[in-house]
């Protein structure tokens, strides 16, 4: 493209110069309608580059509607690894989807901007460049920073060292670590990669508030390799509960505010300043909500908080479903199911912080299949059919 259009603008100006009237001139007449025959070949070209440009555009638009599925999966697993759950939540494979999916659009920007550099060059009536690259380009954008935005993760959900396979419980003056991951293997060596936490920071009033005692940012230092990670690892971090101003003491106490301590969720958020081939954006992405306690005697409490939010609002087909009919694991007969098989069922709109506000209720295949993953989690083992009837039978009865 570039090629004909400087054969093009060197045809131009060399036979139509300004000031002559050679309409007269017969081998004038024939150079002009040479020189509206390579236009129109660079507009045709023009054309098919801008038609090109808009299909690979739609499939990548295919690509990230798969590539968001992928992810939505790759959530639900690591939360019920959580909870103690036989899982995969390795991220390679999507970061070698992300990456790739990444250059292929970073590549078409560059693409873009080169084709308005022609433009600058040479344009003309009706010129496609003119009226199609805008729109191009922001349409890329925001396929660009949607891309971003989804691509940065929680890897490794709030946990302290000695958790007893038991995360999201996090304790007052003790150690813990979270780590976010870029899925998108592209930056700026030249660009600093600042990245920071906060707790709660847009968290629902009445809930007691936390400093971060140890350093809240840190610059993410990627390594030369192209399959480096770019990782945010956080490791030694702890709470303080901060103080109330009015009272002289410590904020709310369990039975002061809408909630007791232990059903208080709370959310990290990390952010990153990223920037490549000129497109600088803060990303975001938060962790899980978890619950903070202050000793030890609260940890049961807050595992069975945790253990309750994750097990009701990670299920994605719960969304605009009625609740999915689940088989008495009791009932007599060959064709009865697991007891611990998944129940899809509806959860409350509400925010995840205000889950315990109105808690719903969870029907016995599901709770039995997360307490066979608790077992498993730490004795290798899972709860047997008749260990699950048991525990039924202790819970409501042998009716």
């Amino acid at each position: 493209l570039e090629d004909l259009q400087d054969a093009f603008d060197f045809c131009f100006k060399v036979h139509c110069l300004p000031g002559e009237d050679r309409s007269s001139d017969p081998q004038y007449t024939q150079q002009l309608k040479a020189l509206q025959a390579k236009l129109q070949i660079l507009d045709r070209q023009r054309r098919e580059v801008l038609a090109q440009m808009q299909q690979l555009l739609g499939r990548s638009e295919t690509l990230q509607d798969f590539l968001q599925q992928e992810l939505g999966a790759w959530r639900e697993r690591q939360q019920r690894a959580c909870l103690g759950a036989p899982a995969d939540t390795c991220l390679r494979p999507l970061e070698t989807w992300f990456t790739e999916l990444g250059q292929g659009l970073f590549q078409l920007l560059q693409l873009l901007r080169a084709l308005g550099n022609l433009r600058q060059k040479v344009t003309y009536e009706r010129d496609p460049l003119k009226a199609e690259t805008p729109l191009l380009e922001q349409r890329l954008q925001e396929q660009l920073t949607y891309l971003l935005q989804s691509a940065f993760v929680v890897e490794q959900q709030p946990s302290m060292p000695n958790a007893c396979k038991r995360p999201l419980v996090l304790r007052t003056a003790s150690k813990f670590s979270a780590r976010a991951r870029l899925l998108i293997r592209l930056h700026d060596c030249n660009h600093d990669m600042e990245a920071k936490i906060y707790i709660d920071r847009s968290g629902p009033p009445g809930f007691r508030k936390f400093n971060i005692l140890t350093s809240s940012s840190k610059t993410l230092l990627a390594g030369d390799s192209p399959q480096d990670e770019l990782v945010c690892d956080f490791q030694y971090l702890m709470l303080k509960e901060q103080k109330d101003s009015r009272s002289g003491k410590g904020s709310k106490g369990a039975s002061e505010g809408p909630l007791v301590v232990t059903e208080e969720l709370h959310l990290i958020t990390f952010t990153l300043a990223y920037a490549y081939c000129g497109l600088k954006l803060e990303l975001e992405t938060s962790t899980l909500p978890f619950v903070i306690i202050s000793n030890n005697n609260q940890l049961s409490s807050a595992w069975a908080s945790i253990l309750w939010f994750n097990m009701l609002s990670s299920n994605p087909k719960a969304s605009g479903t009625p609740p999915q009919p689940c088989t008495d694991p009791t009932a007599p007969g060959p064709a009865a199911p697991l007891p611990w098989s998944w129940c899809p069922i509806p959860i409350p709109a509400p925010r995840p912080q205000q889950f315990f506000s109105a808690p719903p209720p969870a029907p016995w295949p599901q709770l039995a299949e997360v307490l066979s993953w608790q077992f498993e989690s730490v004795a290798e083992r899972g709860l047997s059919r008749e260990h699950l009837l048991m525990l039924a039978e202790k819970l409501f009865g042998k009716d």
